[in-house]
């Protein structure tokens, strides 16, 4: 102990005969270490750390599965489940639901959720105040009850006795029964609970509407939770062959709940990214300590000569190292927090799970106490080592020069080359990132974005369902919003360009063999769309006609389809001698009715449905002939579409003043929330390769400079000799080249790797993409020979007779 406190001691006064380069070592390291620091928060949050509930590794999301594809459940699977499973302590349903609130000044749109009761006492939630849902609540006449989350409740104006009190949703009563503790629920859309009650009519095997979890049974596996399932779901389908057969489950844990692979992968990506940035900034420490350790040579020798050990002096140098990087890392963890914060603030909403808890906790501080040490230990090694196998007699006798001096210039060019390699693969990354984002904004998303207003109207579920009262509710409506100036047309929709469009649906080709197994057949989009859908968002007609006023309830069913449709399902044919076969959908049932032939009319442009990343096919039907209760509105407008919001909801509510427009945004601010995840990914490594870059750079600059210095005699005699000050520059700048050119060559193995790994986040980019290679060895070359000319300048500057006369 008292030898470890005497080498800290020399430790701290050395570092302080040091400041500039002390300054340097820490700033790098705290960059590195802070990176890694706020990445793996994200990354511990999100896929590593336990959830915040009681027994989490008990809780599972338990899917509906049809051609191995997870899918919603039915009413009807549900207390089927509920009531056969031999595994489960508890499973409980839930939809998402969304309610006008009553406020001082006008109707308010709050997301909320239903679930069955004991849904949070299954999780295991803590309240602040109140309880859950009793079992009578459950029942219908008995469930106008809710739960608040913590943050509505602030919202609502923190009113301590709010229990027992009741609010106005959807102009109905509610008893205020509970509020959240503070903490998850929070962090979601979803702001307020009610009872999830089924009606007669909802309890059926073919309509899938809801979302289950469930809680094992104590030391039960999920392996057996499966196997139960799998049992159960074959009894049911052969009890309901009809709606059931093809039909099973998939039991899995809830920490992968509605986190796709896509973005694991990103996480972890971004996890390496910032690994790749530390090893850099280590290997920049390295080379400022192995040119420190030179400069210590004739210390170490004298330290030798008097008695010192090459373990001794290993000893003292890797002290050193490790008291650097333990500062670093003090000073990594305040970095890392302000880059968690930022990260925060730039993360689009819903890029995390609502569990995700991103606080610098234990087991942060832990990875960065390693990060730290393995830091240390990584660019303090070599130099230390160098150092006490030094021959202090031959140091003592050449004034410093020792034959480990080129064994040192060796070490040193390895590592700017490994830098180098190490820069190439996430500058690749990052490049490939670039081309991806620029592949999608160049999509044709089959529509104009400019100038148009969407929204959608949570009519409450209390309205009737009469289909003639719908349509007069929605023409009166639209008429409202045409009437306003400057609108040019507007449009109800069950779905919106980029989001789908509004249910998924099986059907069947009218004089096409049926399907023995329902289960089989082919899914499309399917969605109910006003007469001025595709001039509102400017949609071409291909062939044939669109929809229009005349295609009412007591007309032929008509329907367009997209191209993709008709290539998919129609090649070959014409499309407008085609029919297809599609259940009813009912409003306000959750229920299928019988089949409903519907007759192609038309196909259009197609319409990027799910994101930009791929056409689907896609069905639409006349909103008249079969209406829906709550729609979308989207309006296209002469002037800025965000500044006639007030505007347009006044003509809502002269209509309906009971209801509030719900997430009014543009449709440009649409196609920004579909890129946003691409672009804050884009963004990350963009300026991680960024920072590699920059350490790069600096790392062939260092090592320039401390050649041109340690050669200064040897350039001087050149120059003596007649070498003009062109050639000293072309020479110096040369051999920096060669060593970065060494190290894009080994780095492209790396990058074709890194391309690799990302292939599924890209769109049309390959796994070796030659213009994103070329361009970052380009900018990584360019880097490098801006690098090494500045220390040759410096090196042909010199006056030769000065420089050996001081030799």
């Amino acid at each position: 102990m008292q030898k470890l406190l005497q080498n800290l001691h020399f430790s701290l006064r050395m570092l302080a005969k040091s400041p500039g380069l002390t300054i340097t070592v820490l700033l790098t390291l705290a960059f590195g270490i802070g990176a890694n620091t706020a990445i793996f928060t994200v990354d511990y949050a999100t896929l590593l750390a336990p959830l915040p509930y009681p027994q989490p590794d008990q809780l599972v999301m338990v899917w509906s599965k049809i051609q191995s594809f997870h899918n919603s459940l039915s009413a009807g699977d549900y207390l089927d489940w509920k009531h056969q499973n031999s595994t489960f302590q508890d499973i409980n349903a839930w939809t998402g639901g969304s309610f006008n609130i009553a406020t001082h000044d006008q109707p308010e749109f709050i997301e909320g959720r239903r679930t069955t009761v004991g849904f949070y006492r299954m999780m295991g939630s803590e309240f602040a105040m109140g309880r859950d849902f009793l079992p009578e609540e459950g029942v219908a006449g008995k469930d106008h009850v809710v739960i608040l989350t913590h943050k509505l409740w602030v919202h609502l104006g923190e009113d301590k006795n709010i229990l027992s009190t009741q609010i106005r949703l959807d102009n109905l009563p509610y008893t205020v029964v509970g509020v959240l503790a503070e903490g998850p629920n929070d962090r979601g859309n979803e702001q307020l609970t009610v009872p999830l009650v089924f009606k007669p009519d909802q309890i059926n095997h073919d309509f899938h509407w809801l979302l289950a979890m469930a809680r094992l049974k104590p030391n039960t596996t999920i392996k057996q939770g499966q196997s139960d399932m799998d049992a159960v779901t074959t009894h049911i389908a052969q009890a309901y062959p009809k709606s059931n057969k093809g039909w099973g489950a998939i039991v899995e844990p809830l920490k992968n709940d509605f986190l796709s692979s896509d973005r694991q992968l990103t996480l972890w990506l971004l996890l390496g990214a910032v690994g790749f940035i530390l090893l850099i900034a280590c290997v920049n420490v390295a080379n400022l300590l192995l040119a420190k350790s030179l400069a210590r040579q004739k210390e170490m020798a004298v330290r030798s000569a008097l008695g010192a050990t090459p373990k001794a002096i290993f000893g003292q140098l890797i002290t050193e190292s490790l008291l650097l990087a333990v500062c670093g890392g003090i000073l990594g963890v305040g970095v890392g927090y302000g880059m968690l914060r930022g990260l925060i603030a730039a993360m689009p909403e819903g890029t995390l799970p609502t569990e995700a808890d991103l606080r610098l906790n234990l087991p942060i501080l832990l990875f960065t106490l390693g990060a730290t040490t393995l830091a240390g230990l990584l660019f303090g090694c070599a130099p230390a080592w160098f150092a006490s196998r030094i021959d202090p007699a031959e140091t003592l006798k050449e004034g410093g020069r020792s034959g480990s001096g080129k064994a040192r210039q060796w070490l040193r060019r390895t590592l700017v080359i490994g830098e180098f390699a190490l820069a190439l693969a996430l500058l690749a990354g990052a490049g490939l990132a670039i081309h991806s984002f620029l592949n999608l904004q160049r999509v044709d998303l089959g529509i104009r974005t400019d100038h148009i207003l969407t929204f959608y109207l949570p009519v409450p579920e209390s309205r009737s369902n009469d289909p003639e009262q719908i349509v007069s509710y929605y023409k009166r409506l639209i008429s409202s919003i045409d009437s306003v100036p400057s609108v040019s047309s507007s449009t109800a929709m069950t779905g919106m360009p980029l989001y789908g469009a509004g249910f998924g649906m099986p059907f069947t080709i009218v004089g096409k063999p049926a399907y023995n197994d329902p289960s089989q057949r082919p899914l499309t989009g399917f969605g109910m769309v006003t007469s001025d859908y595709f001039k509102t968002f400017g949609i071409r007609t291909t062939l044939g006609r669109a929809l229009g006023d005349q295609d009412t309830t007591t007309s032929v069913k008509v329907a367009m389809v997209n191209e993709e449709f008709a290539k998919k399902f129609f090649s070959g044919t014409d499309p407008l001698q085609q029919r297809i076969s599609v259940e009813q959908l009912i409003p306000g049932v959750t229920k299928l009715g019988p089949p409903i032939e519907w007759q192609i009319v038309g196909v259009y442009h197609n319409v990027r449905s799910r994101g930009f990343r791929e056409d689907n096919p896609e069905v639409l039907i006349s909103f008249w002939q079969i209406p829906w209760p709550t729609a979308g509105i989207a309006v296209r407008t002469a002037s800025d579409p965000a500044a006639m919001t007030k505007s347009i909801a006044a003509a809502v509510h002269t209509v309906d003043p009971q209801i509030s427009l719900a997430t009014p945004r543009t449709m440009e601010q649409v196609r920004d929330s579909v890129l946003s995840s691409d672009r804050f990914t884009l963004l990350l490594f963009s300026c991680f390769a960024a920072v590699a870059l920059l350490l790069a750079a600096l790392g062939i600059y260092g090592v320039m400079s401390f050649s041109v210095a340690q050669r200064s005699h040897e350039i001087a005699l050149r120059m003596a000799l007649g070498a003009g000050r062109n050639r000293v520059v072309a020479q110096v700048v040369k051999e920096g080249l060669l060593l970065a050119s060494i190290g894009l060559a080994i780095g492209l193995i790396g990058a074709y790797f890194i391309g690799r790994a990302m292939q599924t986040m890209l769109y049309g980019v390959g796994t070796i993409d030659y213009s994103a290679f070329a361009s970052v060895g380009a900018i990584l070359l360019v880097a490098s020979l801006i690098a090494c000319y500045f220390p040759a300048r410096r090196a042909a500057s010199v006056e030769p007779m000065q420089v050996l006369r001081n030799e």
